[in-house]
């Protein structure tokens, strides 16, 4: 086994927190540093060895909770899937649930079960319920109230499946779901209806074949969107032989990747996964960012593995009700971002999936962050804000109205500061009307 060389990040100090046993004072909660992760190289004589970098939080989690792992159980991103916080016990002892929390996992059955890397688990508040990220992992009440709107398929994605695994709803787009499993489950995924939902698994080798034997016999299809579930918790065996297929199809321009597994377990992105993915350009990548404490040295590092293997990288954010639905921790997570080289791409409005109207803000509270970012951070910063629609609908923006009206030939516009222009924008003659 490869050498692990450990950076410690000196900006993030103090104990780790957990819950407070009997007759303990509750450890204090590590703040959570919002600015430019520290990524300066460790020198090493093995220069082909990578350098997995732990900051001190996660260390002192692993320390508390692991006793028995070292830095290379840590590092081993195998080992982070086998040693995920799933069951109440665990919980118990890392976290101080809530009455809530508890009945909601006692009662869960069938898929999107609890399920979060030892890792992303050093990363949640455990004495404070209200927390971004601690909302998104561990379950409430509130996934089994069922509100107007709500349905378990929202997007309409079954009925838009010509053969298993795959979804045709763009012309010249598809979606080629590849595995049910995620190293971590979020509460507000829109496929819980069928993440974990019959074991955690990759799709059958069979039904990938009649996926990809459909994309090959459609030419209008240019771009293929791999999903899930989570494609890269997939080994490097199956995930090559997948595009390795894909690129054999001439019609097949480019190949995306919707992830989350840079930031949820970044010990994934190894050098051997990025000399996979190197192979198959143009190859671009979708990752899942919700909430500025997600940006570690160690995501930061998984990030410019996969920037310096020449991938760009998006990112795709939900819109969450007391996550990230104001403008202060938007713009520290899409400033953040762009600092790891990863392109604020989507902010999504939370599909109303079934037991999700916990999750969902007002719509207007998505253009009024938008509003907060145009104009007051860089453009590249900015996400496009959409609403996937129902049914099938696709993807509609929905941006704050910068025109306000006209005056003859003049547009009538207004700036990010509420500044008021003119444009010339002279309208065209009227049909069937000659000039003198």
């Amino acid at each position: 086994m490869p050498r692990v060389l450990t950076v410690v990040d000196p900006s993030a100090v103090g104990a780790v927190p957990g819950p407070a046993t009997s007759g303990q004072a509750p450890a204090a909660p590590v703040p959570v540093q919002h600015g430019p992760v520290n990524l300066t190289p460790v020198p090493t004589t093995r220069p082909t060895i990578p350098r997995l970098t732990v900051s001190q939080r996660s260390d002192a989690f692993r320390r508390r909770f692991y006793p028995q792992a070292g830095l290379r159980d840590w590092n081993d991103w195998r080992w982070q899937n086998r040693t995920r916080v799933r069951v109440l016990a665990d919980l118990d002892r890392m976290f101080r649930l809530t009455d809530d929390e508890r009945q909601s996992i006692e009662m869960h059955k069938g898929a999107l079960p609890v399920g979060i890397t030892p890792y992303y688990a050093s990363l949640v508040d455990p004495e404070n319920p209200a927390q971004g990220l601690r909302r998104t992992v561990l379950p409430v009440m509130g996934e089994y109230l069922r509100s107007r709107g709500e349905a378990d398929d929202p997007l309409g994605e079954d009925a838009h499946s010509p053969v298993p695994g795959l979804v045709h709803r763009y012309p010249d787009r598809v979606l080629l779901l590849v595995t049910n499993f995620c190293s971590v489950y979020c509460r507000y995924c829109t496929r819980a209806r069928m993440v974990g939902s019959v074991g955690e698994r990759s799709i059958r080798k069979h039904d990938l074949e009649k996926a990809i034997d459909y994309i090959a016999a459609n030419p209008v299809i240019r771009d293929v969107l791999l999903s899930g579930g989570d494609p890269l918790s997939l080994d490097d065996e199956r995930l090559e032989w997948i595009l390795a297929r894909l690129r054999a199809i001439p019609h097949v321009e480019f190949i995306r990747i919707g992830s989350k597994q840079p930031v949820v377990q970044p010990q994934r992105i190894t050098p051997a996964l990025t000399r996979i993915l190197k192979r198959y350009h143009p190859l671009w990548m979708s990752l899942h960012f919700t909430h500025p404490d997600e940006l570690t040295p160690e995501v930061a590092e998984a990030c410019a593995r996969l920037a310096d293997a020449g991938i760009p990288l998006g990112s795709q954010t939900v819109l969450l009700k007391g996550v990230n639905d104001d403008v202060p921790t938007m713009k520290s997570l899409v400033q953040g971002l762009l600092r790891i080289r990863v392109r604020p791409y989507y902010l999504y409005q939370c599909d109303p999936i079934s037991g999700s109207a916990h999750f969902r803000t007002p719509v207007e509270k998505g253009i009024e962050i938008i509003r907060g970012l145009r104009g007051h951070t860089t453009g590249y910063a900015v996400p496009t804000y959409v609403i996937d629609a129902p049914e099938g609908g696709g993807k509609i923006p929905v941006n704050p109205d910068y025109i306000t009206g006209r005056d003859g030939d003049d547009l009538l516009l207004t700036n990010y500061a509420n500044g008021s222009y003119r444009y010339p924008d002279p309208q065209p003659d009227a049909a069937g009307c000659e000039s003198a």
